[in-house]
């Protein structure tokens, strides 16, 4: 790899550590610590307010408040910024939180992820993360989303559609009114 031009190389970069970080949302959004750790290296350190410390002890504490919380959630990365200092990067990417409560809104949570990232051989990962929250509101709760005779849900373990290697479609053709 280290024949590569080096604009390439940098590309190459940014998109191993958007790749990462890509990780950490799906790995949160669906209760899998095995995926969302990819983005941590050893060592690595966390401040989400409410827990400051190692990535395992973050997902852990997460996925107990989601799944204590919420019935469903997303978490979405977004704009971004790289900037890459040879075997490191500072990382600034914004964040939006969607969080439905079983009995009713939607709580959304906005924010920025500030990260500093190492490549460790050919692996770039977090070493130190700060979530800032920059703004919390909520959304009242809608029922086609739910209906669970349209629309397949989605689950917390690698029952998941999104595990299925590769994907089928398994119910017949349809096409109802809404």
């Amino acid at each position: 790899m280290e024949n590569y031009p080096p604009e390439l190389r940098r590309l190459l970069d940014k998109e191993a550590i958007r790749d990462a970080l890509m990780r950490y949302a799906r790995g949160i959004d669906r209760h899998d610590d095995e995926i969302a750790a990819q983005a941590y290296h050893a060592g690595a350190t966390d401040d989400h307010g409410w827990y400051v410390g190692n990535p395992a002890g973050l997902l852990d504490r997460a996925r107990e408040l989601h799944s204590r919380t919420s019935d469903v959630h997303h978490h979405y990365v977004m704009n971004q910024t790289i900037d890459l200092d040879g075997d490191m990067a500072h990382v600034e990417t914004y964040y939006l939180a969607a969080m439905r409560r079983p009995e009713g809104p939607i709580d959304m949570v906005g924010g920025r992820y500030i990260d500093k990232f190492e490549r460790r051989g050919l692996r770039w990962a977090i070493v130190n993360r700060v979530c800032l929250v920059e703004w919390t509101g909520a959304l009242d709760k809608t029922d086609i989303a739910t209906n669970a005779d349209l629309f397949n849900r989605g689950t917390w373990d690698r029952t998941d559609v999104s595990y299925q290697r590769p994907l089928e479609v398994g119910r017949p053709d349809r096409d109802v009114a809404i």
